[in-house]
């Protein structure tokens, strides 16, 4: 077994799919090992695994709370820094493969490469075990966060429920623009309410750039 291993509580069978989890496109980009040899596949395959964890542990764990809150609550704690700061936990920066310069520039310690690697590693073992072992290593890393820090607010689920209180809508969120390489990628995206672009951001991921657009809009509101 492995040190991740130990920390992550799991044993992978196909040890390959612990690899590639912890393997950043600019990786494959500088090694030539093409697209999809990336942790982005299992990332997206474990940040659906992880929703429904953290859904199941919310629903089971507070049988009074409404739903609503149970909405604002999961976000909290699905979202980038809350996910950053569970892979810090779990040493995962040293374990991550990155090309030199993602590396030199301090990739190891970014929120958004920390936050992806977390997603991809949970996809990787729901392929490798199934849900069951996903599920026992979010609500142990969840139940030992939340008992130590309050849920983390982020800028979408504040602008969120300003929005529902005042309005009685929320807002939604469109990716409008993609630059850079693949192994460095550069999006914009803005926040909209009521067909009104409220704010724009840009970030080395999607969910930075739609934290970033969030931030703008909150900062427009508040100086209204």
């Amino acid at each position: 077994m492995s040190e991740l291993e130990a920390a992550l509580g799991y044993t992978f069978r196909d040890a390959n799919l612990l690899t590639q989890a912890l393997t950043h496109s600019s990786y494959t980009y500088e090694h030539n090992l093409g697209t999809m040899a990336s942790n982005e596949r299992l990332e997206f395959l474990g940040d659906a695994v992880l929703e429904l964890c953290v859904s199941h542990w919310l629903y089971t764990s507070f049988p009074a709370m409404p739903e609503g809150k149970l909405t604002t609550r999961r976000a909290a704690l699905v979202c980038e820094p809350s996910l950053a700061a569970l892979a810090r936990g779990l040493n995962l920066g040293t374990h991550m493969r990155l090309g030199h310069g993602e590396a030199q520039s301090g990739g190891r310690e970014k929120g958004s490469l920390l936050s992806d690697a977390f997603e991809a590693i949970l996809g990787a073992i729901y392929l490798d075990g199934g849900l069951e072992p996903a599920r026992n290593l979010v609500v142990r890393l969840f139940e030992s966060h939340t008992d130590t820090a309050p849920p983390i607010r982020d800028n979408k689920t504040t602008l969120q429920e300003i929005l529902q209180k005042n309005t009685g809508e929320t807002a939604s969120y469109q990716t409008i623009g993609q630059s850079g390489p693949p192994h460095n990628r550069l999006f914009t995206a803005q926040v909209l309410h009521q067909g009104k672009v409220l704010g724009q951001g840009q970030g080395t991921s999607k969910k930075e750039a739609e934290q970033q657009a969030a931030s703008q809009a909150l900062h427009a509101i508040q100086n209204f």
